[in-house]
């Protein structure tokens, strides 16, 4: 049986990711710290549900301890490592930065020597949209240039990606390198748009509109997300370009790839859909642009078509009404529609 190592496996994005590699056959060992940056019982949650699989195999540790995740690579010898335990939230990095140090760049450079120690494993590493920064050339391709981060989280995913490329390109150990764009579904994290905008609809409370309004994103189901990640495991980086819009480093096995829907939507779109699904209007307390953020994102997406065929369809008449069902039955409630 080959395994995968998951780090974050009971966060958001490697709850859904584990759960996929063990519905194909794999052995799994997940990797998650169980931090309080939100409430940890969603984490136990999502955890207790992974460990109904027998080839899943739990470790709760700190990524950024020294020897963790080099024993795991010593005992386990996987052959996905998918990379995913960070210190997200772009408010808090301002509030925090020195998590984003510990969690972002000390985890990573952990599963990097591990990896050099015991080479073999296809690292997939996730990055974000956010290190595209200040570029307004969109849609966002990984060819463009990516050197204006806008908040200090995506300085150091931004980081993560440029010690992974060294890593590569010293020891010869396949990357890719995912930069997602604004994830959203089932079992999502609280501190995300669609969680606190449900929360504080379904209490009758007015939900925070940042930019008033004036926002547009790439909302990507999480679904699609894992489909795109389980088919780029099998693909890992060559010698081999697929165009010229591949960002197939020339000195390393390395490469980036965005994770989008390449179709954005506004924060109106996405509220709307949101008050379709709950029955609710929406009070909007209409608010200036935080600090760090950009007013829009969009993914070009190409890269990710040519490496695997597959392209992101899930739009949000269906994504967030999925949502919300799993939100209604997870907290007891019932929504207005049923």
């Amino acid at each position: 049986m080959k395994t995968a190592l998951i780090t974050g496996s009971a966060g958001f994005i490697g709850f859904h990711a584990a759960k996929r590699w063990l519905e194909e056959g794999w052995r799994v060992v997940g990797l998650d710290a169980f931090t309080e940056y939100y409430d940890p019982k969603l984490k136990r949650d999502r955890a207790a549900l992974l460990a109904e699989y027998p080839n899943y195999i739990e470790v709760e540790a700190r990524l950024e301890d020294p020897g963790v995740v080099l024993g795991l690579f010593e005992k386990y010898r996987p052959a996905h490592v998918i990379h995913l335990a960070a210190q997200a939230g772009v408010r808090y990095s301002i509030e925090a930065p020195r998590t984003y140090v510990e969690a972002n760049l000390v985890g990573t450079f952990e599963v990097l020597e591990a990896a050099r120690a015991h080479p073999g494993a296809h690292l997939l590493l996730a990055s974000t949209s956010s290190a595209y920064g200040a570029n307004t050339e969109m849609p966002y391709a990984e060819t463009a240039k990516a050197d204006t981060q806008m908040s200090f989280y995506a300085a150091t995913k931004k980081a993560t990606e440029a010690m992974a490329h060294s890593y590569a390109h010293l020891y010869a150990l396949p990357v890719t390198m995912f930069r997602f764009f604004t994830v959203y579904g089932p079992w999502g994290r609280p501190d995300m748009a669609l969680f606190k905008f449900v929360r504080a609809m379904r209490a009758g409370e007015a939900i925070d509109v940042y930019n008033h309004g004036q926002m547009r994103r790439d909302f990507t189901y999480i679904d699609d997300l894992v489909e795109a990640v389980w088919r780029l495991a099998d693909t890992p980086p060559g010698k081999s370009s697929v165009g010229d819009f591949d960002s197939l480093s020339p000195v390393a096995p390395f490469r980036i790839v965005n994770i989008g829907k390449a179709k954005p939507d506004t924060l109106g779109e996405f509220i709307e859909q949101i008050e379709q699904s709950l029955g609710i209007v929406a009070k909007r307390n209409l608010m200036e642009m935080q600090a760090g953020d950009v007013p829009a994102t969009w993914s070009d997406t190409r890269l990710l078509e040519a490496l695997t065929g597959f392209k992101a369809t899930t739009g949000l008449s269906e994504g967030v009404p999925a949502f919300v069902k799993w939100y209604d039955d997870y907290f007891g409630l019932r929504s207005v529609n049923d």
